[in-house]
This record gives C-alpha cells, structure tokens and sequence, in this order.
C-alpha cells in the first residue's frame, strides 16, 4: 500500500556553465520516500519541472536512493539570460508496476545561476577616432576612446585597459581611454598624427580589431596665404597655367578692411632679363616690321663677319661679355660714313656700377680718327652711370654751334640687369627708349663743328679706337658689361611700336578670364608683364583672382629652367594702428626643356642640263622638289613594362611645324666668278613673307622667321645662270637651314649639277632619269625610332658616265625605229596617245630626232611584220603562267612585244611598260 508522499528539499541552488548541460545543484537531487523499501510504493519514477518553456530536465538516476540529476536540455547561453527559477516535484511509483495510486512530493523551489564563459572580445564604438590640437600645448584630455564587451559578467564584460598600439608617438593613454600628448606638438615638424589603441577586459582578452586615431595638430593661427605649391611646373606647349589654384588667406579673424598684393615674376637671369625670341636681331626686326637697312655690328662670328670671333660670348643668346680688356674694329665698308641727320641706335645693355672713385669712360660704340689725331665723330658711351651720346658735326655742315653731348641718368645703367636701349636720332632732337619708354636727357652740352680732313675713321665696339696723341694707336676707354643686337640703321628712326615689339617678353603674368574678376579689384602690369599689382577690399575676392593669376610662355621652345616667383601683401585694418602683417611667398615655376626637333632637307641633289638652259635669260632652278621637314622623337613608357623590355622601349616619331630664321645656299669649291655665273631669285617671291636676302659669290642667303613652308617656296624658286659654261663642267652647292639662330640646325644637304654641251645634250635627258631617284622622308615607329632618309642617288664617274651614253644611243636607235613601226600603224590614236607621253615626268627638249635610213624598207614590209607580231601577242595571252618561268627568252619577248601596236587598254597598258 503507497501510504506516504516522497520528500525532497523545500529549495536548491544550482550553477551551470554556458555552452554546457549539467547544472550543479546544492544541496543535490535526491528524494526520500517512507514506504520504502517497499517496491513501487517506496521507490522514486520522475521529477517535473513547472514552469513555461524552461530549458532544464530532470531525470532519475536510481529509483531505490532516489537520486536525480537536472540538465539542460539545450545549450545555455548567458548573454540572453543569467539565471532561471522554477517548481520541482518528485512522484514515486505507486502501489504496482502499472503506476497507480502515486503520490507526489510537496514543490520545492530551484535558482540557477549561469556562469559566464569569456567569449566575447571588447569591441570599440567608433570606427574612427578624430581630434584637432592646437600646437604648442599639453592636454590632459585630448579625446576618450570608449569599447564594450558583450559578455554577460562583469568579470568578462568590464574593460580594464586600453593600449596605444603605435609606437614611437608622443602621446599615452589612461585605463578609462583618455589620451593626452606626452610632449608640446608642432605643426611643421608633423602635420597629423595616426595611431592605434587596443582594449582588454578583465579576463585579459585584447579587441580582435585596434581602432584608428587621427590627431590633427592645427597650427597657432598665423596670418598668411595657405594652400600653394611652393613648385609650379610648365610644359612646352601648355600655354596658360594657373599659379595659385587653391590659394585662401588666413587673416586670423583679424579686422581686415583692404588688401594690396604684388606678384613678381623674377626673370632677370633668363637671357636677356627673360625669355625672348633668340633670333638674329636682322630677322627679329624683320619680324617686328622695321625698316629694312639695319646693320648688326655684333653678329655671330662668321667668315664674313669675323670681327667678333675674338669677344667673349654666350653662344645660346648671342651675348658678348666685354671684361675691360677686349675691343672690335668694324670693318670699312660695313656702316656708311654718312649716317644723315636720321638714324637709329639700338642695343641690349647689362652693366654694373664702375670700379674704383675715378670712373672711366666705358665705350659702347665709337667712331673716332684712325690715325694722326684723335677726335671722336659719334660715341655712345657710359660714364659714372650715366648713358652719353656724342654727336659731332663735320664743319662743312654747319659752322654754328650746335648740339653734341646728350646725357640720361638712369638707374637702371648701372642695376646689373638687362635693358632694351634705343637712341633715335633727328638731329638736333635726340630721344633715348629704355624698355620702350621713353626718356628725354637731361642734359645737352653744344660744341662746335669738326674742322674738315683727309683722315679715315675706326668704327668700333666696347672700346674706343685711339689714333693719335699716343706713340702707337691702340684701343682705351674700355667697356664692363655684356652687350647684344647692337645695330646701327643709317637714314631712318624707329617707331615705338616696333620698339615694344623688339624688347617684348615672350614669357610674363597673365589673368584668366578678366571679366569675372570682380567689380572691387583693381589690378596693373608693368610693361613687360612680370609684375602685377592687385588691390581690394573684400578677402574672398582677392582669394578669386588671385586664383586667377597664371604663368604663360608662348616660344615654342623656350628656356628651361627655373623662373622665381614672389608675393607680397599689405592689409590695412579699420581704424587700428596696429595691424597683421602677411608673410611673402616664395615659389618658382620649373619650365621644363622642349623635345629638340630634328629639321632634315631632301630632294634631288644631282642633275645634269644643257648648256642652253644655263646660258637661258631664266637659267636653271636649282632647287624644284626641296621638301624640309621636322621631327622630334619622344620616348613611350609602357605601364606594364618589365626589366628586362626597359631596353626595347618604344620610340615614337612625329612630324612637327615650326619655324626657321635663314636658309644658306653655299657653294662648295671656288666662290662664283661674277664675270660669267650667278645666282638669282625673283624679289617678288619675298613680298607678303618675313623673309629678306642677300646674295654673294659665296651663296644665297635667305632670312627672316617663317614657316618652312615659305621657305620650301622660295628655295624652290632659286636660279643658277652660267653664260659662260665653257668653262665650267659642273657645280656643287649645300643647303642649310636653322630655327632660333643655330639653336636647331639641319643637315647639309648637297647639290652637284653638271653642264652638258653640245655633244652631250642629246642624251642628256636618258642620263638624268637613269641617275636621279626621288628622295622620302618618312617618320617611322620601330623600336630603335630613327628616321630614316632613303637616298637613292648614284653621283656616275666619267667612265660611268661613258658607258650610260654608248648604251643610250643604242638603246635611241632601236627603240626610234620601233617607234616609227608603230606611229605608221597607228595614226589615229598616235595624237592622243603623244599627249599622255607629255603628262609623264620626261624631258624630251633636247632630243634630236634622226631619220632611219631603213624607213622604206620597214614601211614596205610593215604589213607582213604586223601580221607576224599579233600572232606572237596571241601566243603571249595563252602562255602567260609559263612565261613566268623562263627569265631570258620571256624579256627578249617582252621587249618586241612591247613596241606592237595592240587595241583597247592593251594599248595603254604595253605603253605604260614601256616608259
């Protein structure tokens, strides 16, 4: 009989790990029962647990002992809960196997605690940290990184400490994520700071991912512009490019109410005090419209202009350097005696202030007595910074006294800088231009005339010449400095635009887009473009146009290298004595160096003409198909592009057009005897060109700065005559062209041209076909990237030449009696046939027809031979792949098929084979 109830414990505590399924029960499960050892009555069959959805079991280990184990009937997770509370109750067995009468025990209560695992790692709340420092201070606190854990327990859920991970950094955090700098930043030496912290928790477990944090150190507010580039680079080519793009000024919220900023381009050791165009000053005033007649009288050295092959000068801008002990003569002959009441000084001057307290006169230009006396005509020359032009009269002019010193005391004489000079001369009105402004002296002294003498005059340079008064005439007064384009132009003065165009700046500042400046700035540029001076009230519109401001180079090839820029700014403030002050800016434009053009010449250089056409009123062209051309060759850089290709990298080359300043047609062997040849071009073919020229027994010089183009055309109009050709059996001459006065120079193109006489003329035409192949000049891509001219010219000797016409009177015979065959069978077409020979390139004027005393014979025979010769061209249609085998017989063949007059296109076609 099942008389008593099963007891258990009225509570228990239980602790299970997470991830795990046995819970720990204090005290353990085990329930009693008094009908034991009764069986069934007195043993223990379940334990059950009331409550919703609880995830624990409880199962009987021993039914006797009632012993009991509760487990979790799925994984435990802390983190979604940490502690469960529940009913249990023990039933025993009742009074049988089948379980009746059961009785259960009374409810006892179960707590159980999950303990934590530590399986969760900190994890910080921002991805990114960022903070702003001011230089120069120590923080307690710069910024505070903060991370979570997301463990249940404050064991493993808490962060006990934070790690800077980045070494080397003057900064240290605290266990709560403060940071703070360890040492005073500085904004020049670093401008941000980026480094890495770690967290741990209290099981010591470190963040799977550290955290970036980014210091900016902002600089103590200094009143300046900010956001330039110190470096500004221009390509050839690239035209106007901006300066300052992004520039902004920084007045430190200060009271601002004006703003005057100059920007200075320094250029003053670029050539001539920039970059100008380094052509001769002959082609330079040809190109600025001058009057023509100017004389040069520091020209490159030559053979016929060798009085400066002894100065000191810069090759590249035709700069002569005079040191005080160096003087030229100019030659007689060069600038007239008489340079009339008008003419026209011009020169480029850079000179320093005089050495020593006594300061000598330092000639310039000079014309003085050669011997006996020593009296100066006419001198420009500098003394005690003073620029003096002397101008005596001769006494048979005027017997008055008149105007001789004129005197301008300038500045710039003596800055060491290069100017522009011009003396116009209306006597007895002089005017001096410096850099195309212009200058009146400020002082005139008058002297009387020069009395008359038989006595020749030196004309010299950068000294004056000492004729008398000394044992031996010798040069005194001598120049320090650097002079170039001095010239001298007799009978004419200058025009101010044609000043300003000779000294103009071909580099300078320029404004993009003027119009959106801005009504409240007002801006200026010195004449020559390299200083600009800006002015306004408003900050943001000041920023706006000096954003604007821009470097321009327009030479296509200029001078590399590096140009220095300057910015200076004054602000005024409202009403405020003391003011910021806004440091200069120092930065330069790095104008890199141009690809070098490679100007080659080309076209027939060897022909043979009668003796006629040379002695002709027209004579002969030389030149009729010189093509010039220019390429430059660059380097590709391929991306891809391994070690072992850096070799094979690939060169390409294009054709490119720009200008020259002088062609030279030289003859090579004895210079031209004038008695008897010449060479001569139409003036005519100069009009509407910057081109000029001059002729000599040594050649024909073309000049002036033009395109090729123009060049090609009057070159191609150049003449030889020769009207005494029995003389002379042949000419030789060499063509050469330059762009920037020898900067870039072309090849040396050569020209024989023989003369035919009487005897040879015949067949004069037979040898130059047989002698002359056209010329090419092709810009080819290939990895080695030359250009590659194809000269096919073959120059004969005499016993070549021999052979040619033996063979070519043979050849005139029977091809002049195959002709005759021809023209008797085919009169209708022989009209229309002879006007296409016309069009071809062949020069029949001094062909000499003779008549072939087999002229009946073959007309007598002319109808058999043209039935023999159709039935020979119907076996030629049907055997023609069999022809192609057979070399010998298939040419013998095809030389009388040829002549056969055949219908339709096969006529056309065997004439054409046939020419």
């Amino acid at each position: 009989v099942n008389k008593h109830k099963p007891w258990i414990e009225t509570s228990y505590h239980g602790i299970i790990t997470e991830n795990n399924d046995t819970v720990i029960l204090d005290p353990p499960l085990v329930a009693l029962d008094k009908d034991a050892p009764v069986p069934f009555a007195g043993e223990i069959c379940a334990f059950k647990i009331h409550g919703q959805e609880m995830p624990f079991e409880a199962v009987v280990l021993n039914k006797t002992s009632g012993e009991g184990r509760l487990r979790a009937k799925s994984p435990i997770d802390c983190e979604l809960q940490k502690e469960y509370t529940f009913i249990i109750q023990a039933y025993d067995c009742g009074s049988g196997p089948a379980g009746t009468n059961w009785k259960k025990s009374h409810k006892a209560v179960v707590h159980i605690q999950v303990k934590d695992v530590n399986e969760f790692s900190p994890a910080f709340k921002e991805s990114v940290y960022k903070a702003t420092v001011t230089e120069g201070k120590i923080y307690d606190s710069i910024l505070q990184v903060e991370a979570i854990d997301e463990d249940c327990s404050p064991q493993y859920s808490q962060i006990c400490n934070y790690e800077i991970v980045t070494t080397d950094v003057p900064f240290a955090i605290d266990r709560n994520g403060n940071i703070r700098n360890t040492e005073k930043l500085s904004y020049d030496k670093q401008h941000q700071y980026e480094i890495m912290v770690t967290a741990f928790d209290c099981g010591q477990k470190h963040a799977t991912e550290d955290v970036l944090v980014r210091v900016n150190v902002k600089p103590v507010c200094k009143p300046g512009w900010q956001d330039w580039n110190k470096r500004i680079e221009y390509r050839p080519g690239s035209g106007s490019i901006p300066l300052f793009p992004s520039i902004h000024l920084e007045t430190c919220d200060g009271p601002v109410s004006s703003i005057h900023t100059t920007i200075e381009l320094q250029t003053n050791y670029i050539g001539k005090g920039c970059d100008r165009e380094t052509y001769s000053e002959k082609s330079l005033q040809k190109l600025c419209g001058a009057s023509s007649g100017a004389i040069d009288l520091l020209p490159s050295p030559s053979t016929t202009t060798n009085w400066t092959a002894g100065l000191l000068m810069d090759s590249n801008d035709i700069i002569f350097k005079f040191d005080g002990k160096q003087g030229a003569k100019i030659p007689d002959g060069i600038v007239p005696k008489n340079l009339t009441d008008q003419f026209t000084i011009t020169l480029w001057m850079k000179h320093g202030p005089s050495p020593g307290l006594r300061a000598e006169k330092e000639t310039i230009l000079c014309n003085s007595d050669k011997t006996e006396m020593n009296r100066h005509h006419y001198a420009l020359y500098v003394h005690n910074c003073r620029l003096v032009f002397l101008l005596r009269k001769d006494f048979d002019q005027a017997d008055t006294f008149r105007p001789a010193e004129f005197h301008w005391k300038l500045d710039q004489i003596c800055d060491k800088e290069w100017h522009y000079y011009v003396v116009n001369v209306e006597f007895p009105v002089v005017t001096l231009y410096m850099d195309g402004t212009t200058y009146e002296p400020y002082l005139v002294t008058n002297d009387w005339p020069i009395h008359p003498s038989h006595i020749a005059m030196q004309l010299t340079v950068g000294a004056c010449w000492q004729g008398g008064e000394v044992t031996k005439p010798r040069f005194a007064q001598y120049f320090h400095g650097s002079l170039a384009s001095l010239t001298i132009r007799p009978g004419k003065i200058e025009s101010q635009k044609v000043i300003s165009c000779l000294q103009a700046c071909k580099e300078g500042l320029d404004i993009n887009s003027l119009e959106s400046l801005g009504q409240g700035i007002k801006y200026h540029f010195n004449p020559s473009q390299s200083v600009l001076v800006m002015e306004g009230d408003d900050i943001e519109n000041i920023n706006q146009a000096l954003r604007k401001v821009s470097y321009i180079n327009s030479r296509q090839f200029p001078t590399a290298g590096v140009r220095r820029l300057k910015v200076s700014s004054k602000v005024q403030c409202f009403g405020e004595d003391v003011c910021i002050s806004i440091p200069d800016i120092d930065a330069y434009v790095m104008v890199f160096q141009a690809n070098e053009p490679k100007i080659t010449i080309t076209g027939m250089d060897h022909f043979a003409r009668p003796a006629a056409q040379f002695e002709s009123e027209r004579g002969v062209i030389l030149l009729p198909d010189i093509r010039i051309v220019s390429t430059v060759t660059k380097m590709e850089h391929p991306v891809d592009l391994r070690e072992h290709d850096r070799a094979n990298k690939q060169v390409v080359v294009e054709e490119m057009l720009h200008n020259l300043d002088f062609c030279d047609v030289l003859v090579i062997g004895a210079e031209l005897d004038p008695e008897q040849e010449c060479l001569e071009l139409d003036r005519g073919e100069l009009q509407g060109k910057h081109l000029d020229a001059t002729n000599s027994t040594a050649g024909y010089s073309i000049y002036g700065v033009d395109s090729m183009f123009s060049y090609e055309q009057v070159l191609r109009q150049l003449r030889y005559r020769n009207w005494g050709t029995s003389a002379t059996s042949d000419r030789k001459f060499r063509v050469k062209c330059s762009e920037l006065n020898g900067r870039y120079t072309s090849n040396e193109f050569n020209l024989e041209i023989n003369i035919l006489h009487s005897s040879n003329s015949n067949f004069m035409d037979h040898v130059n076909h047989m002698i002359v192949q056209p010329q090419f000049l092709q810009s080819v891509q290939h990895p080695e990237g030359s250009v590659s001219a194809v000269h096919n010219s073959v120059v004969p000797s005499v016993a070549t030449i021999v052979i040619i016409i033996c063979v070519s009177i043979l050849v005139f015979v029977i091809t002049l009696g195959v002709y005759r065959i021809r023209t008797a069978h085919q009169h209708g077409s022989a009209e229309h046939e002879g006007a296409k020979e016309n069009e071809m390139d062949w020069d029949d004027s001094a062909l000499t027809i003779t008549v072939n005393p087999m002229e009946k014979y073959e007309k007598s025979h002319q109808a058999e031979e043209e039935s023999e010769e159709e039935d020979i061209d119907d076996e030629e249609e049907d055997t023609t792949s069999a022809e192609s085998d057979d070399s010998e017989e298939e040419e013998e063949e095809e030389e009388e098929e040829e002549v056969i007059v055949q219908k339709g296109d096969k006529q056309n076609a065997t004439r054409q084979e046939q020419l």
